[in-house]
């Protein structure tokens, strides 16, 4: 995509995976970049590895988003810095697996905080700017998730179901206003996901159920179709197949066939 004057975009989860597949697309097309994790090496390196291949601008921001102080204090941080953003990745986001009657809340508190409230919040925070330039574009980073009920995940499947709806309907609220609100929706991506729910024992990932895509692949389909400005991107082939059976399926079977998949293989 072109544009005529230097764009910056904020990428929160950009370390690893899709986030940091998604900054070296931006910074190929001369965004400058501000990147948001909370492993302020990896940022470093990555910042280091765009610098130099793109001579971009990038900015490092080492936040927590899943506490609740933090999306207030990363806006309040860009606004000192005199930083504009044009473009919202709300990327950073973590699963929990297990019953939900054994799972730990603290850590459940945590993912409903950055998977849903830190990205709504962010949102609402660099929304206003956008509307008063005309121009903006956000991407919300759902899942397949966000079509189906997911045993074992019940949280984290309900907190895409989340994303995917409020981009939806943002979405439609900024028809005409230049600004375009997209929900990303992969599904099982080779990225550090599956260990950090660890769900590594989940028929999922152990039973070789699904070829899993690669983080940069997920970022290309998405990157082009955000900026065309599509509201719901769902990558891969058979990933689209899987959402569209779903709406023409007994929510019963697919209700049935998701909690086998997403128990743990037995031997």
């Amino acid at each position: 995509m072109s544009h005529t004057s230097p764009q910056t975009v904020l990428i929160t989860g950009a370390s690893t995976g899709i986030g940091y597949e998604l900054a070296k697309l931006f910074a190929r097309d001369r965004y400058n970049l501000v990147l948001v994790a909370r492993n302020r090496q990896k940022l470093e390196e990555l910042a280091s590895l765009l610098q130099k291949e793109y001579q971009v601008n990038t900015t490092v921001i080492d936040k927590d988003l899943s506490l609740t102080d933090s999306p207030q204090e990363l806006y309040d941080e860009i606004n000192n810095q005199g930083i504009d953003i044009d473009i919202l990745i709300n990327n950073a986001g973590f699963g929990a697996y297990g019953a939900f009657a054994e799972t730990d809340w603290a850590r459940e508190a945590k993912m409903s905080q950055l998977n849903m409230i830190s990205l709504a919040h962010l949102t609402k925070l660099f929304l206003p700017s956008m509307l008063e330039k005309g121009r903006g574009k956000i991407m919300n980073v759902a899942s397949t998730a966000a079509f189906l009920p997911g045993p074992f995940m019940a949280l984290y499947y309900a907190s895409k179901a989340f994303v995917l709806s409020f981009s939806e309907a943002l979405n439609k609220e900024l028809e005409g206003s230049g600004i375009t609100v997209t929900a990303l929706c992969p599904g099982a991506t080779e990225t550090e996901f599956s260990k950090r729910a660890k769900m590594e024992k989940a028929r999922l990932f152990a039973s070789n159920l699904i070829v899993m895509m690669s983080a940069a692949e997920v970022a290309r389909q998405g990157y082009v179709g955000f900026m065309k400005g599509k509201p719901v991107i769902v990558t891969g082939l058979s990933n689209k197949v899987m959402t569209l059976g779903i709406r023409f399926s007994p929510r019963s079977w697919v209700l049935g066939l998701v909690h086998w998949i997403m128990s743990k293989r037995e031997g």
